[in-house]
């Protein structure tokens, strides 16, 4: 995993002492209880997480979201009160790897029930480049080799944005509905039918983007947040990010000027930002490339600011703005 701004494990642990501590009176792991109206007390670490739970536990859930519309859920900092509310959860569904602060928090709450969604499907190494290919589901595992054009791909390391290949994220739905229907039987059927619902819009949006991206004037898209490693592998795109996966990192003078060589020799269009970050970076590189600017979301949160009201709508932007920086035909 690539090194970000972590909040100090001193702290963090601090907290979840002090949290656990207050709240343990009141306390209960087993998720059979659920809350006083029947449903279970579901705790999503962030907006991929709140999506599957939502979707998939229907009537049968309340969920909350540890990280707030707006906040970068990389630097998520958890107050002793989110803390301690999660050794209240009955089902808790994170993503260990992209949020320092719940991994340590989940690890003191001691809940029952406590999916890793990284766990359901297989993470990869990514870094700031990302080739794709056409050869079915086969995944090139070598990023730290030179490509064709000499230049060393950065390594970063394993890369959890897996919500954005619709392929993993419908495994993990897999994994998150035989969960569900383990934390409470009495509600299994359903459990079983959101989460093939899903499944079938996940398979609809994959076909969606394979259909869309086959036939492209160019496969390489500059984005200044190396999130879509695993969309650009499931594609057949090159991902050329700016920085790495941590969306604030600042890129090294080489590294612009090797997206400066290769913009121009792949004749890329567009500049891609985020909605969660500043687009400063994207701007100055588009300007002095002249090119053009545009959003391609990472959906880990949904704010006003989205382009589309939740997962499936963003993701249907996402490929529309793909298919117009890349020529789509």
């Amino acid at each position: 995993m690539n090194v970000r701004r972590l909040i100090p494990a001193t702290a963090v642990a601090g907290a979840a002492v002090l949290g656990l501590t207050t709240l343990s009176a009141c306390s209960s792991s087993d998720a059979a209880d659920g809350r006083s109206d029947g449903t279970l007390d579901v705790v999503a670490s962030f907006y991929p997480m709140q999506f599957l739970a939502e979707e998939i536990g229907g009537s049968h859930v309340s969920v909350t979201s540890l990280t707030k519309p707006g906040v970068e859920p990389h630097d998520l900092e958890l107050s002793p009160k989110q803390i301690g509310s999660l050794s209240d959860a009955d089902y808790i569904l994170y993503l260990k790897g992209i949020q320092p602060a719940v991994d340590d928090a989940v690890g003191q709450a001691g809940v029952k029930n406590t999916v890793d969604a990284a766990s359901l499907t297989t993470l990869e190494d990514h870094g700031t480049e990302v080739d794709g290919h056409d050869d079915g589901d086969e995944h090139a595992d070598d990023h730290d080799a030179e490509d064709g054009d000499g230049h060393g791909h950065e390594h970063v390391g394993a890369d959890p944005h897996i919500w954005l290949d619709p392929v993993k994220y419908a495994e993990v739905a897999k994994g998150v509905g035989t969960s569900l229907e383990k934390a409470d039987p009495d509600h299994a059927a359903d459990y079983r039918e959101n989460t093939a619902k899903l499944v079938a819009e996940l398979n609809a949006l994959d076909t969606a983007y394979k259909s869309g991206l086959k036939d492209t004037a160019t496969k390489t898209f500059v984005t200044t947040h190396s999130a879509f490693g695993y969309l650009a592998e499931r594609y057949g795109l090159t991902q050329e990010g700016i920085a790495g996966i941590d969306p604030e990192a600042e890129p090294s003078p080489a590294r612009i000027s090797e997206i400066h060589e290769v913009a121009e020799k792949n004749k890329a269009t567009t500049v891609f930002f985020e909605t969660l970050a500043s687009d400063k970076t994207a701007a100055t590189l588009a300007k002095d490339l002249g090119l053009k600017t545009d959003v391609l979301d990472p959906l880990e949160g949904i704010t006003d600011k989205s382009k589309g009201a939740d997962y499936l709508e963003v993701m249907k932007s996402n490929l529309a703005a793909l298919q117009k920086a890349l020529g789509a035909k």
